[in-house]
């Protein structure tokens, strides 16, 4: 768990004791929010299990939005999320629900819990995972230390080894060499990754097969009820370590093909892993040009009414495997992790 997840831990913690979820609404919440979500299946099982945070169970998925709707909220797509920045509903806090990559559990896990709320929700489509072209990057990373009982590359900053035989060492190996190959080129990650893969015997293209949807069930699913299809890139890059020329062409090269697969509009836009390293103001700059409505980013955040002049850099919350609970949600849903985590500032667009 990184230095933000704790942060929100213990802010979510406190929260629920203090009952701030309650009186704080008026100080943190906004109009509304826009939930991300990865994978939605049935608990793994425990160990070594880096990438938990992007997996929640059907479970808690139903429990969320029974939460949300007991609370009286609404659950609204990402047309209407737009519509109610401009023109507020006053008292009618909003909930848009967004899933990242486009991932076989979506339909087939978490598709009849959202039906069963009648939820409506996006999916941002990755095109090189139902080409089968783009890698899992991190879940190769995951499999490969699983696979191995130690590591040893050569990176250009220096040696990296570690022992891998239990989980805690795993998981201690995961965590330093995703961070440091999080802040080299892409390329050298890739690289680096592709090496270790090799070790272990890791299928990369089987990855990607496993666990992303084909294209014929995106395309029956770009005409179901309640459903949006968004573009999220050809190869899911982390844009701003990029040229411009190449974060254009992933931009816009992704909603034309999306829209040629669909016979559709593509009008909404998620930045790959969207963290300020991975997007900044050239790439808002670039989804704007590009003809989208909006784009959402993964900076942690309500949107506010001012939103509505920055929709091309939207924060989201994410709900994740790290923080399954109620109290966690009645939290997010407060605001006050995040007022209290951008210093008090509703917007942050740069």
């Amino acid at each position: 768990m990184n230095l933000r997840h704790k942060a929100f831990s213990a802010a979510f913690a406190a929260i629920s004791a203090t009952g701030a979820d309650r009186w704080g609404r008026g100080l943190a919440q906004g109009a509304g929010v826009i939930l991300t979500l990865h994978h939605v299946r049935p608990q793994g099982g425990d160990g070594f299990r880096p990438n938990g945070l992007l997996e929640i169970t059907p479970g808690f998925l139903d429990a969320t939005l029974r939460l949300i709707r007991a609370e009286g909220y609404d659950l609204v797509s990402l047309d209407e999320a737009l519509q109610r920045l401009t023109a507020p509903r006053k008292g009618r806090f909003f909930v848009a629900l967004t899933f990242d990559d486009g991932y076989r559990d979506n339909v087939e896990h978490a598709w009849p819990v959202l039906a069963q709320h009648g939820a409506p929700w996006t999916l941002f489509v990755t095109t090189g995972f139902a080409d089968r072209t783009a890698r899992l990057w991190w879940r190769e990373l995951e499999e490969a230390i699983r696979a191995l009982s130690e590591i040893e590359l050569t990176l250009p900053d220096g040696r990296f080894s570690a022992r891998t035989g239990s989980d805690a060492e795993k998981q201690r190996a995961f965590n330093k060499l995703y961070w440091r190959l999080r802040k080299q080129p892409e390329a050298i990650l890739l690289s680096a990754i592709s090496d270790l893969a090799g070790q272990a015997g890791i299928d990369a293209a089987a990855i990607v097969e496993r666990e992303c949807l084909p294209w014929e069930t995106l395309r029956a699913l770009s005409g179901a009820p309640g459903v949006t299809i968004g573009a999220h890139t050809l190869s899911h890059p982390m844009l701003a370590k990029h040229e411009e020329a190449f974060a254009r062409a992933e931009i816009v090269e992704s909603k034309a093909r999306l829209e040629k697969e669909f016979g559709l509009a593509v009008r909404h836009f998620a930045y790959p892993v969207g963290d300020p390293t991975s997007a900044g103001p050239r790439d808002f700059a670039l989804a704007r040009e590009a003809g989208f409505a909006c784009a959402v980013t993964t900076r942690p955040g309500h949107l506010f009414a001012e939103h509505a002049e920055h929709p091309h850099a939207l924060p989201r919350v994410s709900l994740n495997g790290l923080h399954q609970s109620e109290a966690a949600v009645r939290a997010m849903l407060s605001g006050l992790p995040f007022w209290l985590w951008n210093r008090g500032r509703g917007v942050k667009a740069g």
